[in-house]
């Protein structure tokens, strides 16, 4: 990740829900800062206040599970006074799905540049609201949507785009987990959290996007909490694929990978593998070096560069109406068992 240059001031910064994300949005933000980033948190937000004194549920991912140190941080049990700090530029929203866009609405009123969690909504018309409000305050909204910059998917999004193998002949990507053992009264609502469809498979429906494009269609099978889509092209590779799950047994460990054939090698990701990624070609297997960090490093690290006005912005409202549309095409297919056109 490039070390960002100098800036007069760091940014002021807030973040709204301190749970699991929450705590890694806040974790994130410190390491950037120490890496040349400069922000500082300057307030949270958390309705819950009992619940910071707890540990946060781990996550899938890398990230902080462990109570916040938040000393020396306002922190406001309402989201109105938070937003009213004078000193706030840049908000993370990291509460559950069906508040974010309220929440998000509210920080743009209010004048402030946000940083919107996955998914942005469950439904198009509410990042379509959401988009039309940014443009009217000028400011930026940003879907954080992290597998773009995780150390060995960048790596990966450079090569199909440089074509550094030749083309992409077949990718296949799955992410599976255990049913979230935190917020179960969230997650084991699907028309809160939208199931395993909108929360977790997201990540590789967007990446899929991010890769090649929108499909021309898309054929899904299994449930909202285990789905597995094929995504047909016009123009592109002839096999692409994503699966992602959350319905395994208890203490199933969290994985995520990838396996893409290039014309002229086979790169395979393996979460928990040493190397992670490695790449065959002439006979021969190499492990490949990868950045250090996470995904919530570089969402992070982008979305002060962005407001700095160090970097243009890499990911957009007007892709996650694309995305949810896509997801919500998926959807309809798990429920006919036939392809749906995009």
């Amino acid at each position: 990740m490039r070390r960002a240059t100098a800036r007069r001031r760091p940014i002021g910064v807030g973040i709204v829900g301190l749970g699991f994300m929450g705590r890694t949005h806040l974790a994130a933000y410190r390491t950037a800062h120490a890496a040349g980033f400069r922000n500082r948190v300057v307030a949270a937000c958390e309705r819950d206040l009992a619940r910071l004194g707890r540990r946060a549920g781990r996550g899938n991912l890398e990230g902080s599970g462990t109570a916040p140190d938040l000393a020396g941080v306002p922190l406001h049990a309402e989201l109105e006074p938070f937003l009213a700090d004078p000193a706030l530029e840049l908000v993370s929203v990291c509460t559950p799905t069906d508040t974010h866009v309220p929440v998000a609405l509210a920080a743009l009123a209010a004048g402030k540049h946000v940083l919107l969690e996955k998914p942005v909504a469950l439904a198009a018309r509410d990042v379509e609201r959401l988009a039309r409000a940014a443009r009217k305050a000028r400011r930026h909204c940003l879907p954080a949507m992290c597998m773009r910059f995780w150390p060995g998917w960048a790596w990966l999004a450079e090569a199909i785009a440089a074509r550094r193998y030749g083309k992409v002949r077949s990718a296949v990507f799955r992410r599976l987990a255990s049913p979230p053992a935190w917020s179960r009264g969230f997650y084991g609502d699907p028309a809160r959290s939208g199931g395993a469809l909108f929360d977790l498979h997201v990540h590789d429906a967007d990446f899929v996007r991010h890769c090649f494009g929108a499909p021309s269609s898309v054929v899904s099978t299994g449930t909202l909490d285990h789905v597995t889509t094929l995504y047909r092209f016009a123009r592109g590779p002839a096999h692409v694929v994503a699966e992602g799950g959350w319905d395994h047994s208890p203490g199933f460990p969290f994985s995520m990978g990838y396996t893409v054939v290039f014309e002229r090698a086979t790169a395979e990701y393996a979460l928990g593998r040493a190397p992670r990624l490695t790449l065959v070609r002439d006979g021969k297997s190499e492990g490949v070096p990868l950045a250090p960090g996470t995904g919530y490093d570089g969402e992070v690290r982008h979305a002060l560069a962005v407001v700095a006005g160090r970097a243009r912005p890499l990911v957009s409202l007007a892709e996650a109406v694309g995305l949810v549309r896509m997801l919500a095409a998926e959807g309809r297919s798990l429920r006919t068992g036939r392809a749906v056109r995009l």
